[in-house]
């Protein structure tokens, strides 16, 4: 593993630990912090949501953290308060593994500028 790599993984697991502190729970992988965004940037607080809202959640989150490099914009919010994004900018073609490493910065830049947290 590179040096960046496990540096990355320091500030992922740091992110983690913060999560717990403030939920209660730890979030158990990349999915599940994605959904927590999700229901952030929905921002209709803590309710029951089917298997396809989740899945909906999920997206919102990987447009919010993908925008901050230029891959999503916002378009609109829908009459039930749902964000709708648009692709601007075509996603490298990535293996899984750099696929997971991407959203992962992308997420701790989400709660570094959203949150003005500091994740060292």
């Amino acid at each position: 593993m590179f040096k960046r790599d496990l540096q990355l993984e320091k500030r992922w697991s740091k992110l983690l630990e913060g999560l717990k502190e403030t939920i209660g729970k730890k979030p158990a992988d990349l999915n599940g912090v994605l959904f927590l965004i999700g229901v952030q940037e929905l921002g209709q607080g803590n309710k029951i949501f089917s298997k396809e809202q989740k899945q909906d959640l999920m997206h919102i989150a990987v447009c919010k953290v993908l925008s901050y490099d230029g891959f999503y914009e916002l378009d609109y919010v829908d009459q039930d308060g749902w964000p709708h994004w648009n692709l601007v900018k075509e996603l490298p073609h990535f293996d899984l593994l750099d696929q997971e490493k991407l959203l992962k910065i992308q997420v701790l830049e989400y709660f570094e500028k959203e949150y003005e947290i500091v994740i060292d």
